[in-house]
This record gives structure tokens, C-alpha cells and sequence, in this order.
């Protein structure tokens, strides 16, 4: 039973997106439809890439490490 949805997206992105349906001979509805029931699909467990693999624990950081502190300091001094 298809039932109707009502989205609030970025017009250049709704553009975009049905310009890439209409190359792949869909509809926007069955391209969102898709990629939907991709995400919540219990089958469609990721796998990580081998080198996503690979890269794993790479980077050690301290324990009281603070992203968000460490990215705001970088947006100081990039606006500056």
C-alpha cells in the first residue's frame, strides 16, 4: 500500500535529485523509496572497506579529548 509523504527539502538538492531519477529511468518517489528502505533494511548491514578496516585505531587520542573543542578552535582561526 503506497501512502503519500510530504518532504521539506533544499530546492537545488529536489533539482539535482530528479535530474539523476530521470537518468536512471525512475521516478523520485521510487529513488527516495529505494534508498529508504535501504536504510532500514536488517539486511543491509555495512560492511566497513578494507582500508576503512586498515585505518582503524590508527590515530590514538588522549582520553579527555574534545572534538567539538578542537573543531571550533579550527573555525576561529579559519575565519579570522
Amino acid at each position: 500500500m503506497n501512502t503519500k509523504l510530504t518532504l521539506q527539502l533544499n530546492k537545488e538538492v529536489i533539482e539535482k535529485a530528479k535530474e539523476y531519477a530521470q537518468t536512471q529511468n525512475t521516478s523520485l518517489s521510487k529513488l527516495v523509496e529505494v534508498i529508504l528502505s535501504k536504510l532500514v533494511s536488517d539486511d543491509q548491514k555495512q560492511e566497513l572497506s578494507p582500508l576503512v578496516k586498515s585505518l582503524s585505531g590508527v590515530i590514538e587520542l588522549e582520553t579527555d579529548y574534545k572534538l567539538k573543542d578542537d573543531y571550533a578552535d579550527y573555525l576561529s582561526e579559519k575565519y579570522k
